[in-house]
């Protein structure tokens, strides 16, 4: 097999995942990391469902993962005043249907499971990032912020929505970017609800949110977010001014979001970013490839994020196994692939946000609405499209 040292930019979800398998295959691979320890804190709690779960299980980490679900039980939506609007034992805001197979798992937790399983002979730059990208006959040539520049056969961009492995290779986010009218915060707080693997949302006018118990109930998730049908200009390193853009935004919010807002300041995990998408026609060029969201961001709103990357990160390297190394053959294929698989969950997005739109409005039109429009999509449409791919065996 040729083209063997590879490089990956990310170590969250995609990245990891792609190591585990190029490393089994006899790669040699690196992956650089922009936070300081091997991979950003926090996040939401992500969905392992359809394909996906075969591809923990060929990994062998199927149990741990299961282990380390967020095993909730339901759900409460409230209104501004914290009335309760509806509550459901099948269903929640963040899992959808309780009864599937899917897992739900925190992002962090899932990210050390994959990170271990992929074992130490991945080497790990961390609190550094790609500067440039030169590709020649023979390979690409990086330059990193902080370390000394390396050659490497194939460059690998798992690093996210505003990827720099698409930005230096592909060109500025602005012309594959979708924003979706919406902004999300995410950090963990004190269980100052006493959730016990449960979760309570509210929509109060543009702004809405919620939260869930974590970690065996001995902390919270906060979710909070706002529509903006235009983006807001931010710099999306910059988390001071995230979290007092989150502040103004949510000035005389009601419910539990003054609260909650209190917990934002000091939050080590904060997250804020817009709803978006990434679009684009090929999600190769030369010797440079993405996954995952920095190719095909679904946006939260799909809940098919994660699940994505673990199948792109699974196809990617067996198409590498299959071709031999020949990566224009082995980018080609994994394109032809899973692009009608990506393109179909993209589209879940838009359905989904309709779907809690219309569910908001149902609940806020009183009491002969208590019963709730589904979240997802129809079960049968939503489960055709997560189980859509069969996995091929590499």
């Amino acid at each position: 097999m040729k083209n063997t040292t590879v490089l990956i930019s990310g170590a969250s979800i995609a990245g990891p995942a792609l190591a585990y398998w190029l490393v089994r295959y006899g790669c040699s691979v690196t992956i650089v990391e922009r936070a300081e320890g091997r991979m950003r804190p926090g996040g939401q709690a992500v969905d392992v469902r359809g394909p996906a779960l075969e591809v923990i299980e060929r990994m062998g980490i199927a149990d741990a993962v299961r282990a380390r679900s967020t095993r909730m039980r339901g759900m409460t939506m409230v209104d501004e005043s914290g009335a309760e609007l509806y509550s459901s034992t099948e269903h929640t805001f963040t899992g959808g249907d309780l009864a599937n197979a899917d897992i739900e798992i925190m992002r962090d937790d899932l990210a050390l499971l994959l990170q271990e399983a992929a074992g130490d002979e991945v080497e790990y730059l961390t609190g550094d990032s790609i500067a440039s990208l030169a590709e020649d006959a023979d390979g690409v040539h990086v330059t990193f912020e902080k370390a000394a520049p390396r050659r490497f056969d194939l460059v690998v961009g798992a690093d996210g929505l505003h990827s720099t492995v698409r930005s230096l290779a592909f060109g500025p986010e602005r012309d594959y970017i979708s924003h979706l009218g919406t902004y999300l915060a995410v950090y963990t707080a004190p269980n100052f609800l006493g959730l016990d693997h449960w979760q309570v949302f509210c929509q109060a006018g543009a702004v809405g949110g919620g939260m869930m118990s974590a970690r065996d109930t001995t902390e919270c998730r906060v979710y909070v977010g706002f529509e903006s049908p235009e983006p807001v200009e931010y710099d999306y390193r910059d988390i001071d001014q995230q979290k007092r853009i989150l502040a103004e935004r949510l000035e005389g919010a009601g419910w539990e979001f003054p609260k909650a807002l209190t917990y934002s300041w000091d939050a080590p995990d904060f997250s804020f970013d817009s709803m978006s998408q990434i679009h684009l026609d090929r999600w190769s060029r030369g010797r440079v490839v993405l996954i995952g969201d920095a190719g095909y961001c679904g946006s939260p709103m799909s809940g098919q994020g994660t699940s994505m990357a673990l199948v792109g990160a699974y196809v990617l390297a067996g198409e590498l196994k299959a071709a031999e190394g020949d990566h224009e053959t082995a980018f080609a294929c994994y394109e032809t692939e899973i692009r009608d698989y990506v393109a179909a969950n993209q589209r879940l997005a838009l359905t989904n946000r309709a779907r809690v739109e219309a569910q908001t409005r149902a609940a806020m039109g009183g009491a002969e609405a208590a019963e709730p429009v589904e979240i997802t999509t129809e079960p049968e449409d939503f489960d055709g499209v997560v189980g859509a791919l069969v996995l091929k065996d590499y």
